[in-house]
């Protein structure tokens, strides 16, 4: 079976996400803001469940906006940030902003500048600025915000894969590069990603048809399962941990 017969229709649903550039959204004359995804991941060790990320994806005519909030209680040890990340209509970045408010309160913000992208960040007590000489384009990928690497991935899809009769196709084994800004580590690093193909997986004791990807970077790799509704359903890094969608 085609598992990706369904991508195709699924890309026309989600158009109107600013992520997939090619399908402007200035033509959607609907002005309501429309959730395309939205829930929570959980981050485990094992079979131990070490915190929860709280998630949503929400497009308007005046481009997107990711949210996120993660949750970690380990004992003594707890963390709790929230993000906030808005794209404009033609998937470049308008804001983005980090708040820590456990174990500290720290607070990070990225706005584009021309030809470079400025953060504003604390230390101590005084206020910073850091800036990369990178594109707005540039693909926000920070510590502990899952949802983030299913929008890369939808850029992934969108630039790698092609749709004919209706129907996507992505070439096996393609590996494509972006680059990436973690502004939790002030840090910025190319990544790339390559589709591994349809995989049968059992995620809590069900067996499903997923597409995997892998995402290889300089701090490890990860491996991807999207379903056929192109959202993200499992995230496992090469040090062990997963991350699956509640």
């Amino acid at each position: 079976m085609n598992t990706f017969r369904h991508f195709g229709r699924c890309l026309m649903a989600v158009s109107a996400i600013a992520i997939f550039a090619s399908f402007a959204v200035a033509k959607d004359k609907d002005s309501t803001e429309k959730t395309v995804d939205s829930g929570s991941f959980g981050v485990f060790n094992g079979e131990h469940r070490l915190a929860t990320e709280t998630f949503t994806i929400a497009q308007g005519p005046q481009g997107s906006i990711v949210s996120s909030e993660f949750k970690s209680e380990q004992g003594e040890q707890k963390a709790q940030q929230s993000s906030r990340l808005e794209l404009t209509p033609s998937v470049e970045l308008r804001e983005y902003t980090w708040k820590e408010l456990l174990p500290e309160k720290n607070q990070v913000t990225v706005t584009p500048n021309e030809t470079f992208l400025i953060e504003h960040f604390t230390a101590g007590e005084k206020q910073h600025d850091q800036n990369f000489l990178l594109p707005p384009s540039t693909t926000i990928l920070d510590d502990y915000s899952f949802i983030q690497r299913e929008v890369l991935a939808w850029k992934y899809l969108h630039a790698a894969c092609k749709t004919e009769k209706g129907n996507l196709g992505c070439p096996k084994g393609q590996k494509l590069q972006f680059g990436t800004l973690n502004p939790h580590e002030r840090s910025s690093m190319a990544v790339s990603i390559e589709f591994g193909g349809v995989e049968k997986v059992t995620i809590r004791g069900k067996e499903q048809a997923l597409s995997r990807f892998t995402l290889h970077a300089e701090t490890g790799d990860w491996a991807y399962w999207l379903d056929d509704q192109l959202k993200l359903v499992r995230l496992q890094s090469d040090g062990g941990m997963e991350v699956v969608r509640d």
